[in-house]
């Protein structure tokens, strides 16, 4: 019999003015307000992702330090930006714990005085220690987020003509990253993943030449349907990295891998993809760099450091020229763990 568990479903706040200190959190944590909740409801939601927040309405006043508080992380940003942002909010600050090195802390308090601190971002963190800083679930969510802003721009008569440089169609291109999600996803899926072969779906083309895909979208459900099924993918491999158990391993051609591996993976496939597939639909396509180093730094360990990291994955991938280093012909990476001590695999 498996063992029963529990998850945390919300963090749960007191306090005089549910609707409105759920307004300004849903603004701290860039996450909605549940629609069920209107001003004066004497309950809201903050579907901020891990664990909502829940604000509930109390006769009491707050009298004293809070027992427990909540760490904010800033994602795009650095610590000094956030609390500057957070202050423009309506927060105060309560107690300045940050230290002329970078490292430390600031605590702030909400509009009804619920302290809470920000810490240094992941990626001050990194600079301060010297680490990888690595590829997440959450950086698997914002680039599929952000591709499929961008391509729901796509004029409708142009879905049928080519990739950028590839051969297949801008349709079958999309169809194509998000099979390329889902099987990411579905190799970490088992209970013991397989490490020395793909999980057995069968994978074939609709077409001669065109893409080996498990899965396809319904053409008659238009371009919109397309970019559902890709958020769908891209959703399934935000969650199985999410979820696994860092630790785990599992078969890919270009190396055994790991959650974090596979994450990458996806990653780069959608900002690759979606490089093709702008080119192909005649739109503006430009990813974060900082998401661009650190997918960079673990797949392609042997990519040259500095520079436009952008440029550099696009040289990487065999995308684009780059001055002073040969142009890609072919390519691939290398998905083995970085900490276990692999050297970078061949580019060709």
């Amino acid at each position: 019999m498996s063992a029963m568990t529990s998850h945390v479903r919300h963090i749960t706040i007191d306090c005089a003015d549910a609707y409105g200190l759920a307004q300004f959190w849903a603004r701290v944590l860039d996450a909605p307000l549940s629609a069920e909740d209107s001003p004066g409801d004497p309950e809201a939601l903050v579907e901020a992702p891990g664990a909502a927040v829940l604000f509930v309405r109390v006769d009491e006043r707050k009298r004293t330090k809070n027992r427990v508080h909540l760490d904010i992380q800033p994602q795009d940003r650095s610590r000094d930006e956030e609390v500057e942002r957070l202050l423009a909010l309506g927060a105060t600050l309560v107690g300045d714990h940050r230290r002329p090195n970078g490292r430390g802390w600031a605590t702030l308090a909400d509009p009804e005085g619920n302290e809470f601190c920000v810490e240094c971002s992941a990626a001050e963190r990194a600079a301060l220690t010297g680490a990888r800083l690595p590829v997440t679930a959450d950086d698997v969510a914002s680039a599929v987020r952000l591709a499929v802003d961008v391509l729901a721009g796509a004029p409708a008569d142009r879905w049928d003509a080519p990739a950028g440089s590839l051969d297949w169609t801008c349709w079958e291109t999309v169809e194509h990253l998000g099979d390329d999600l889902f099987a990411y996803a579905v190799q970490l899926g088992p209970r013991t993943p397989p490490l020395d072969r793909e999980v057995p779906y069968r994978w074939a083309p609709e077409r001669q030449g065109g893409p080996h895909n498990a899965v396809f979208a319904d053409r008659a459900a238009g371009p919109g349907g397309l970019l559902a099924t890709l958020e769908a993918s891209g959703a399934l491999l935000t969650s199985m990295v999410r979820t696994t158990p860092p630790e785990v391993r599992s078969y890919h051609g270009y190396g055994i891998s790991d959650p974090e591996g596979f994450a990458a993976m996806g990653v780069v496939e959608t900002l690759v993809h979606t490089y093709d597939l702008a080119e192909g639909l005649g739109l503006d396509w430009s990813p974060s760099p900082a998401l661009c180093d650190r997918v960079l730094a673990r797949l392609f360990p042997d990519a040259p450091a500095g520079g436009d990291r952008w440029a550099v994955l696009l040289w990487a991938t065999g995308r684009a020229a780059l001055p002073d280093h040969p142009r890609r012909t072919s390519w691939r990476w290398d998905g083995r763990p970085r900490e276990e001590g692999q050297t970078a695999s061949s580019a060709g």
